[in-house]
């Protein structure tokens, strides 16, 4: 089983390089100054969300990163994977899906009641990942986002 190992400050290098390869690969635009910013806060235990290192700290495979928010349809606590990382030479060895097993574990035992993502919907590949690890599309439902600047 993959292990889960909750990120703090020590390891801002290691997950700003990281999210940089993520944000690369998605097409996201950032800059290293804007993920240090945006991760240091999750580092520093920010009630907000955590930041999971997966596979052994001396040299992490990847990274899940879950943002907190309240539910009044789901009775309370719910997540949301805001991003998912494994380097790329450890893809495709079940990895992934053994960290969201132990994800889900690991949250149901501290009262979350939900756990949610989003994924872009012409990455099959992502799209089958989560399926085969029990996410489901929300029928009827649609992600809408307003940036504020």
């Amino acid at each position: 089983m993959t292990t889960l190992h909750l990120a703090d400050t020590s390891h801002l290098d290691i997950l700003t390089h990281m999210v940089g390869a993520f944000h690369d690969e998605e097409g996201i635009t950032s800059d290293e100054d804007h993920r240090r910013k945006a991760l240091l806060p999750l580092l520093k235990g920010s009630p907000y969300g955590v930041i999971y290192l997966m596979g052994p700290l001396s040299s992490p495979l990847g990274y899940i990163a879950i943002t907190f928010t309240w539910s009044l349809e789901f009775g309370g606590l719910d997540g949301t994977i805001d991003e998912l990382y494994l380097r790329k030479k450890v893809r495709g060895r079940g990895i992934g899906t053994s960290a969201i097993y132990r994800l889900i574990k690991v949250l149901s035992q501290h009262g979350l009641k939900s756990l949610a993502l989003e994924v872009d919907g012409r990455n099959q590949r992502a799209l089958q990942f989560y399926h085969s690890t029990g996410f489901r599309l929300r029928e009827h439902y649609n992600l809408m986002v307003m940036e504020l600047v």
